[in-house]
């Protein structure tokens, strides 16, 4: 098995941005944001070895209310464009955007990515493999609420929160 990672929502090609954390080897898997709902669920399924699963800014909106939802929904229907422009500035906030690749960004995948449930029994399945988690978030993340996220993983993963970064984990706009 060679290194897997699974992108975020709207995106590819956006693994340099988490190279100072990757651990790239042939027995891990990590994914950013909608991708790390991937990343948990390949990990939690495959037959391979894995030793370790990198969650980045993982999605994380269950502590959201279902009007938050819905809103997102409907922004994303009425104009997609518009919608992805703001998330990706949202994403970058509160520093400068960076170029990043276009991938996949319909209908489906951000309901998928907004409606998304972590459960204890997967993170349970994961770790029952002989898996290690590690979940890196942001301070200053605009996306997800990085605080609820931190503990909710806390007992399942080892979280390394990133002070001043916002949800590309970056701690100050890169030229």
């Amino acid at each position: 098995m060679s290194t897997r990672f699974y992108s975020g929502f709207s995106l590819r090609n956006d693994a340099d941005f988490f190279q100072t954390y990757r651990v790239d080897t042939h027995y891990s898997v990590s994914g950013f944001s909608y991708g790390a709902i991937k990343a948990a669920e390949y990990a939690a399924s495959a037959n391979e070895r894995i030793d370790l699963l990198q969650l980045f800014s993982p999605a994380f909106f269950q502590n959201r209310p279902e009007k938050f939802r819905r809103l997102q929904m409907m922004a994303f229907k009425k104009d997609a464009d518009a919608y992805i422009k703001q998330f990706r500035t949202n994403c970058f906030a509160p520093h400068a955007q960076q170029g990043v690749d276009e991938g996949n960004s319909c209908e489906a995948s951000l309901q998928e990515l907004l409606y998304y449930e972590w459960k204890p029994a997967l993170l349970h399945a994961i770790a029952a493999k002989g898996i290690k988690i590690e979940v890196y978030l942001g301070t200053e993340d605009r996306i997800i609420d990085a605080k609820a996220a931190r503990e909710f993983f806390l007992p399942y993963a080892t979280v390394y929160t990133i002070s001043n970064a916002n949800h590309f984990l970056q701690q100050e706009s890169q030229t």
